[in-house]
């Protein structure tokens, strides 16, 4: 599926091993077996942390040529300067990331619930992200009702920055497409991180991903329900889903998958 990314939020869960990751793999290995699964994943650690330069390496040189990451902006730039005074921030980060760029899909802005929507702000913000470094692709995560607007929608298009589709039952929910590509996040639609889509509830997803890819989008989608497993077996679940709507193979030919 060319147009379609479908993968979880991170890799590196040591309660995954006995659910996904046999016991034997060790942590260390989790990255390569995670590789014969699935074609892309979302990158958390580069929100919580400026990984180093030698461990962006390192994901490269451990992944398959057609692995593709979404890497999440540094929460600096996010959560502590809220999109304010943030040229520093940003150099910092893409001097790391710029060796990943290669392999990267969109990178993810995951803005905090409680960053209303100020047009101002935001329109500065874009217009620097995108003058400075247009040559990446951007989503943009947004968790407060305000957001929910036509005037930010306008602006997300007007820079061509994805809007995200997250859905779970505490952050507002709104599909719209305002980029060339289609971002997805699913969070769980119960208790957050840590509940079980059913095939009834992934059905509508895969319709609207499989309509998404036909009319020309690229499509990403990572799921996020990380605890007992849950974003394992929905990814797995939903990328199946979307390849039968397309009549197409699900996974790339070099992926070997198991039981």
């Amino acid at each position: 599926m060319n147009r379609v990314w479908i993968g979880t939020s991170g890799w590196s869960y040591r309660h995954w091993r006995g659910v996904f990751y046999p016991k034997e793999v060790k942590p260390a290995g989790f990255l390569e077996y995670y590789t014969r699964h699935f074609d892309c994943a979302e990158l958390n650690a580069s929100f919580y942390r400026l990984p180093k330069k030698e461990t962006v390496a390192g994901w490269v040189q451990r992944t398959p040529g057609y692995f593709r990451f979404a890497a999440k902006l540094h929460r600096l730039v996010t959560h502590q300067k809220k999109l304010h005074l943030v040229e520093e921030a940003l150099a910092a980060y893409f001097s790391v990331m710029e060796a990943l760029k290669p392999r990267l899909g969109p990178i993810l802005i995951q803005l905090p619930p409680s960053l209303s929507f100020d047009a101002e702000r935001v329109d500065r913000f874009l217009r620097l992200l995108t003058t400075d470094y247009g040559s990446y692709r951007y989503a943009l995560e947004a968790r407060h009702n305000s957001w929910m607007n036509e005037e930010a929608l306008t602006l997300l298009k007007r820079y061509a920055i994805s809007w995200t589709i997250a859905h779970s039952d505490r952050f507002p929910y709104l599909e719209a497409v305002t980029a060339p590509w289609v971002y997805l996040r699913f969070h769980g639609p119960g208790r957050l991180y840590a509940s079980n889509y059913t095939d009834e509830m992934l059905a509508p997803f895969a319709d609207r991903i499989a309509r998404w890819a036909q009319q020309g989008h690229t499509v990403w989608a990572f799921f996020n329900n990380d605890v007992g497993g849950h974003a394992v077996r929905n990814a797995l679940t939903l990328r199946r889903m979307v390849a039968a709507r397309l009549g197409e193979a699900c996974v790339p030919e070099e992926i070997q998958e198991t039981d």
